[in-house]
């Protein structure tokens, strides 16, 4: 079955035909950064506005792509949930349009979980039940998943998400935007011990496995000073220095908590999704834990895309369930079990 899968839940125009929820027939990504990029965030407006004028081009080429018509595709599925509601507006009725007109299957399905799913589009043998990281600018979730639809949160922030606060970083230095991408390069040139920045004491009772990066923010950017290393003798502070630092700090919140959840679950398998996954320095410490198997998604499939949407609906369509064309975006996470310490 091949399944049409559109992306629209934040500043990513993406449209992808996946078949049998594993192959990859297209994969088109139109990137709205250099439109946001003056203001150091998504603008709402712009992002929504910009999908409208896309999405037909998007859909167009996807299929063009895979060498496909509109009457060969056997489902549609877009993302529904959660995201700027503008932009899921746009998605959720250009699909169901496109369901209408072909007289095939409209899907809705959840942003969050369409990134868990996206590296089964690349590995076969993934069991479960594991470890799931869910890491960008605006969520991040650690979870135990035991099937595609059915997750319970392990921990989660209670302030910035990871993504979100490489962006503020970021933009308060005037590194430039994306955040994530331009502190990673910049990193690889700085000493991420030249600060010690520091990490918040989440570890008892509801917060177990929370996160927080308000302080860690907070810390870089007013109080830079008094968290220089006695190493630390340079005359003037070094941007490099500053990004190395801040983001092994920020990795490290992550891991803590992940291999907190991967003991006490008893979990050896962890996949990841998300913007922040693509990370240079989380892909390098997880990949050296001889103890536990650390699956990434490749850097395509990191950033949102029309695959991950794809491949999940799938699973939806053998199952039977389909969305009725009344069925409305939210800009909400869903309501996924909590674990209870």
């Amino acid at each position: 079955m091949k399944i049409l899968g559109i992306e629209t839940s934040c500043d990513e125009c993406a449209a992808s035909v996946v078949e049998d929820g594993k192959k990859i027939l297209s994969n088109i990504v139109a990137t709205q950064i250099p439109f946001h990029a003056e203001y150091k965030g998504i603008v709402p407006e712009i992002a929504s506005r910009m999908h409208t004028e896309w999405i037909y081009g998007v859909v167009k080429e996807a299929l063009d792509s895979a060498s496909l018509k509109p009457g060969d595709i056997d489902a549609v599925a877009a993302a529904a949930h959660p995201g700027l509601l503008g932009s899921l507006l746009v998605g959720m009725n250009f699909a169901k349009a496109f369901a209408w007109a072909v007289n095939i299957p409209f899907i809705a399905v959840d942003h969050m979980l369409s990134h868990l799913y996206a590296p089964h589009l690349e590995h076969d043998d993934i069991q479960y039940p594991f470890l799931g990281l869910l890491v960008s600018g605006g969520h991040s979730i650690i979870c135990r998943a035991d099937d595609f639809d059915n997750i319970t949160v392990l921990g989660t922030t209670i302030d910035d998400a990871a993504g979100e606060a490489f962006d503020k970083i970021a933009a308060h230095y005037g590194l430039g935007y994306p955040g994530g991408a331009v502190i990673d390069k910049l990193a690889k040139e700085g000493d991420p011990r030249a600060y010690n920045f520091p990490m918040p004491s989440l570890h008892k009772g509801d917060h177990y496995y929370d996160l927080s990066y308000s302080g860690l923010k907070n810390a870089v950017i007013n109080q830079l000073d008094k968290f220089r290393s006695p190493e630390n003798t340079a005359d003037e502070d070094s941007l490099a220095d500053i990004a190395a630092s801040f983001q092994k700090t920020a990795v490290d919140i992550l891991l803590r908590s992940l291999f907190r959840a991967a003991e006490d679950q008893r979990l050896s398998t962890i996949a990841a999704g998300g913007g922040v996954a693509a990370n240079s320095y989380l892909r390098d410490v997880l990949s050296k834990r001889q103890d536990l198997r650390c699956i990434f998604p490749s850097l395509s499939l990191c950033t949102d895309n029309g695959a991950m949407i794809a491949g999940l609906a799938y699973h939806y369509l053998l199952r039977g369930e389909v969305s009725p064309l009344t069925a409305a975006p939210s800009a909400r996470v869903r309501s996924f079990k909590r674990v209870q310490h």
